[in-house]
């Protein structure tokens, strides 16, 4: 599952006229969701069950010191740090992607990981710069790169983080903001199937190209470059 990946596609579904109005239901390797647009380019989506696994996992990460997370699935398995002081923000990609890899590498080492398979990403939290929302945050995914959005599945762990320590209830607004300071509106429903909360995810998304491909028969490698 991917928050800001589905915001995308519905912003493109609509460009092209194949959706608008109405509640639209999308399988995910996941799971379903649901995505509806709130206004021209606002779209709210329904996640997958969410919940928190392990609280205050301390984790001793070599060249760095030690650091305190909990392990939450949002629709991705997440390490959620609490107690990180860098400074998060763009200029400052190259070193927390770096210490977030270390930290990544550290929980492999120590067999840390998820109910069903390996955390795939390490997300740091400080005070938000804008002081209209409640946090700020930088996601480390899988491959090394950092998430330019809020993180829609990152968010959602964070909310069943939230709701499992009795800090958010139901229906009530969390702000997060992401390193380039745009923002994802976060809330929760409890899961009446289960101790988990359905997370809901707001954010917007624009339109900015479209290209076209061209499948020369002649090409060889018209379908890419087998692996």
């Amino acid at each position: 599952m991917c928050g800001h990946g589905t915001i995308g596609l519905m912003a493109t579904l609509r460009h092209l006229g194949i959706v608008d109005r109405g509640v639209h239901r999308i399988g995910t390797p996941v799971g379903l969701v649901t995505a509806s647009f709130t206004s021209n380019r606002r779209v709210a989506v329904e996640n997958v069950s969410s919940y928190r696994l392990r609280r205050d996992v301390v984790l001793e990460v070599p060249e760095y010191g030690q650091v305190i997370g909990d392990i939450a699935w949002g629709g991705n398995w997440f390490f959620l740090v609490k107690n990180s002081q860098e400074e998060l923000c763009v200029s400052n990609a190259d070193h927390l992607t770096k210490v977030t890899k270390r930290i990544m590498k550290t929980l492999e080492i120590e067999g840390i990981g998820g109910s069903d398979g390996p955390i795939d990403h390490v997300e740091l939290f400080t005070q938000p710069q804008n002081p209209v929302n409640h946090s700020r945050n930088f996601v480390l995914c899988p491959g090394g790169a950092y998430d330019r959005s809020p993180c829609g599945t990152g968010t959602s762990a964070k909310l069943a983080c939230l709701a499992a320590d009795g800090l958010l209830a139901p229906g009530e607004i969390w702000r997060q903001e992401g390193i380039l300071g745009t923002v994802f509106s976060g809330s929760f429903r409890n899961d009446e199937e289960s101790e988990s909360i359905i997370p809901t995810i707001e954010g917007e998304a624009y339109i900015c190209g479209e290209a076209e491909l061209i499948l020369d028969s002649d090409d060889p490698f018209k379908m890419g470059i087998p692996s």
